[in-house]
């Protein structure tokens, strides 16, 4: 073995350890040659110490991280780099590339002038393939999610094309038909031809919704600080324009702020705050009162009716797509309202809740992100 500088009477043992560690050892001259290894390090690399000994450590390393390494050794020499704690690749005497941790240290001498570096490594080669394995599913699988998305965004626009035509022409030609034959036709008639626009407004309202639900699942977010507040009197605002006739007690709590995508929040407070609407029809003045709190990172958003509720029995079926818990006659619509609301708050890494009792009213709670998450802010 070379001789290390500032040895003493302590090298015995060192040695001693070295061999006995299960982790690659190694010492390095201030020039950035191999002085010693131990017999982990050879198993590491494949070579026998007398093949490394008086070599340049560069030899070992990836030539991608001949630099960085030597920038590194520099550092250390110099004293600007206290430690090294770091992952680079090596090259095995085979040629295979090797994944390691490193760590290397400054020894001094008693004056405290740098004497040797001393380096341990860990082949982290199967954990970085695992890594990289796991990368790539995750990669995949977000393709696939893409794809899939895409499919369903080219399924609503040929849904909607295909069908949006037919029925404005039902619409409009049923408003004629009402319009112009109106006195020609007994109550049976009228019945059919209401229940038709129905039909048709209903099938219209659905297509819109299915809409909503792909562009909710593939838009790209656009998170920023978003006043809830003033989006919650907005849409309190057009409920109350589209018909102004129904006396409401619309309360939002002020300063709710909630970090995510406006249009996104805007649509759900829509749903939320319509559904609260459509289902207290006959309990006049409307009243809809939203309110939060903050809970750390995240903003609590509580939305409460005094309509007619529903049973909790069937509390699971609330966010699914088409699962009414409400016929027409009550309010009940697509079925899909509550399904935008699940997704858009899972997109924000928030959940949404309700509880209920029948003809008490309804609540809905919302836990929304309140300030930027820590990968955006990455």
């Amino acid at each position: 073995m070379s001789e290390i500088p500032g040895q003493d009477a302590g090298i015995d043992r060192f040695r001693l350890a070295m061999d006995a560690s299960g982790v690659g050892m190694a010492v390095v001259d201030l020039h950035g040659r191999w002085l010693e290894v131990n017999p982990a390090f050879e198993r590491i690399f494949g070579y026998d110490a007398r093949d490394i000994i008086g070599t340049s450590a560069a030899s070992l390393t990836h030539p991608d991280d001949v630099a960085m390494s030597q920038s590194f050794l520099r550092g250390l020499v110099d004293g600007n780099i206290p430690a090294l704690d770091a992952q680079k690749r090596y090259v095995h005497r085979n040629g295979d590339t090797i994944w390691a941790h490193v760590n290397v240290s400054v020894v001094r001498d008693g004056e405290g002038h740098p004497s040797y570096l001393l380096v341990q490594v860990r082949d982290i080669s199967a954990q970085h393939a695992a890594e990289l394995a796991l990368k790539a599913r995750a990669e995949a699988e977000h393709a696939a999610r893409f794809a899939a998305n895409h499919q369903l965004q080219l399924f609503a626009d040929a849904v909607a094309h295909d069908l949006r035509a037919p029925l404005r022409s039902i619409e409009s030609f049923s408003a004629l038909l009402a319009d112009r034959a109106s006195e020609r036709l007994d109550d049976t008639d009228r019945d059919y031809l209401g229940r038709i626009r129905a039909a048709a407004s209903r099938m219209s309202g659905l297509l819109s919704a299915l809409n909503d639900l792909a562009y909710v699942t593939r838009t790209e977010l656009k998170p920023a600080d978003v006043d809830l507040s003033l989006l919650a009197d907005w849409v309190g605002a057009e409920l109350q324009d589209a018909e102004p006739q129904r006396r409401a007690d619309i309360r939002v709590q002020p300063s709710l702020h909630a970090w995510g995508d406006e249009r996104l929040l805007k649509l759900m407070l829509s749903q939320l705050m319509g559904n609260a609407w459509k289902f207290s029809r006959g309990r006049e003045p409307i009243r809809i009162q939203v309110s939060g709190r903050r809970e750390g990172r995240n903003l609590q958003v509580v939305i409460r009716d005094e309509g007619i509720g529903f049973d909790m029995r069937y509390a699971h079926k609330l966010f699914e797509p088409f699962q009414r818990l409400h016929g027409p006659d009550q309010g009940g619509g697509h079925g899909l309202g509550l399904a935008i609301v699940r997704r858009i708050a899972e997109r924000h890494h928030g959940s949404v809740r309700a509880d209920s009792t029948p003809e008490s009213g309804a609540t809905f709670t919302l836990e929304l992100p309140a300030q930027a998450l820590a990968e955006e802010n990455a």
